[in-house]
């Protein structure tokens, strides 16, 4: 008999020529212990925006796999990302979601650490101590590898990773729709305050895998295209969003990382149409932004618009309506913590700043009416990928197999029908972490071939 490795069972697990996938991987306990240890340990993941902590002292408790983590700035104004666990007996040293803090003190020996992750306050440290803890060794754990980008914060335990811009590669130019300035300046985002975080009964890689550019389930959101919940429903305007994309041309892209989005090009003749009519201020805030984004960027490049996508692993992002970021923590192999980083241009007025809370909060989040369909999709997906008889059976992802270039109008493999190359992509890196392969195959530099030719 042939013996049966770790690496030869995720390979069979995920056919790629055949677009079959394993329904194990979305519901297996051992299979997600493995994925916190193999994946979360080495990819990029996104842990916040500087705008969260603006201030010195600042901090926003995030989450990096099933770990907590801090985002904090010191006294230098320097930023830092720490696992938040005390180094005596692990208890969480920061028990707050935001603030400001000069020291993070352990609730459980009082133990303290300062915004530079130093240990600072040891109790009876002269009687207990003395000569046998040296402070500057017991330090909080800081990741290794942490850089921002247009104000968001990544960061990674692997030491050997690449730089981020390596990892995002061509999906770079994807997410700048989502985190530039709506006029076309670079940057200039900022998180509305407050982070919606819920639970949702599903795993992970269904959310993810959702906004790589499944526009298949439209189905799914019938019932609020038919009342309305954008932001010129008001009007009269049926749908969740606008209808900004009408006469694009979508383009649905993986990247060799395991990213994928799904954008659109408008045609050459691209006028500003009469969005937001909800509110004139901020109709003639969005008329005027257009203008100047295609005066700045030009006539070609201005016509790239976002619509979605997901760094991979667990980071998602809706580009422009709504306009967020979405990341789904790993709570265990059937339990997902969503949490929604709603974005707007920092120097936006605050009435187009107010109008875009409202509608974000209509179509995103817990409350959302179109997050609530998909939630649904994914609780019961996941739910039909434990049972004895259904695991026997694979998923079907052949969808448009086959039909990708590697040479389309926008860099990496495109699809410009509904297609799920895109998941095939994700689903084949997410192989390769599994089988604790090097950087150069997660980066994908030995790939020959598009997902839907290769082995």
């Amino acid at each position: 008999m042939i013996p049966i490795t770790t690496e030869s069972r995720y390979n069979a697990m995920i056919n790629l020529r055949k677009g079959e996938i394993s329904r194990e991987i979305f519901s297996d306990k051992e299979i997600f212990q493995e994925e916190l240890e193999k994946v979360f340990t080495r990819a990029w993941l996104f842990v916040g925006h500087e705008s969260q902590v603006p201030n010195p002292g600042d901090f926003f408790t995030s989450r990096m796999g099933a770990e907590s983590v801090i985002l904090a700035r010191d006294k230098k104004k320097k930023v830092h990302v720490f696992l938040n666990s005390c180094r005596h007996r692990g208890m969480k040293v920061c028990q707050y979601d935001h603030g400001n803090t000069t020291l993070f003190t352990c609730p459980y020996h009082s133990w303290s650490y300062t915004t530079e992750g130093k240990l600072f306050g040891v109790p009876q440290f002269k009687n207990l101590y003395e000569g046998c803890l040296d402070k500057e060794e017991w330090s909080l754990i800081e990741v290794p590898k942490m850089e921002i980008y247009k104000g968001t914060v990544w960061a990674s335990w692997d030491k050997d990773a690449p730089d981020l811009m390596t990892y995002l590669g061509d999906a770079k130019m994807h997410l700048d729709l989502a985190l530039d300035c709506r006029d076309g300046r670079e940057g200039g985002s900022e998180v509305l305050f407050g982070v919606h975080k819920w639970i949702i009964p599903c795993n992970w890689k269904f959310a993810a895998e959702n906004f790589l550019g499944d526009t298949y389930h439209n189905v799914s959101h019938r019932s609020v295209d038919l009342i309305g919940i954008g932001p010129s429903a008001e009007a009269g305007a049926k749908g969740r969003r606008d209808n900004e994309l009408e006469k694009a041309k979508h383009l649905w892209v993986n990247f060799p990382a395991g990213h994928g989005v799904h954008s659109a090009i408008m045609p050459e003749t691209w006028e500003f149409l009469d969005t937001y009519q909800n509110d004139p201020i901020v109709a003639e805030y969005f008329r005027e932004a257009h203008a100047k984004r295609k005066e700045r960027l030009g006539a070609e490049q201005h016509r790239l618009v976002p619509f979605v996508g997901t760094i991979y692993p667990n980071v998602s992002f809706h580009g422009n309506q709504p306009r967020n970021l979405c990341v789904w923590h790993p709570h265990g192999p059937e339990s997902t913590e969503a949490w929604r980083f709603f974005l707007v241009d920092a120097d936006a007025p605050q009435e187009v700043k107010d109008f875009l809370r409202s509608y974000y909060m209509r179509y995103s989040g817990p409350a959302g009416m179109t997050e609530q369909d998909d939630m649904e999709n994914w609780n019961y997906a996941t739910a039909g990928s434990r049972g004895v008889i259904a695991k026997r059976y694979p998923y079907n992802y052949a969808q448009s197999l086959g039909k990708v270039e590697a040479s389309g109008p926008v860099a990496g493999n495109v699809s410009l029908q509904v297609s799920e190359e895109n998941p095939r992509q994700f689903y084949r890196r997410w192989r390769d972490y599994m089988n604790s392969a090097d950087w150069d195959t997660l980066l994908g530099r030995k790939d020959k071939e598009p997902a839907s030719f290769a082995a």
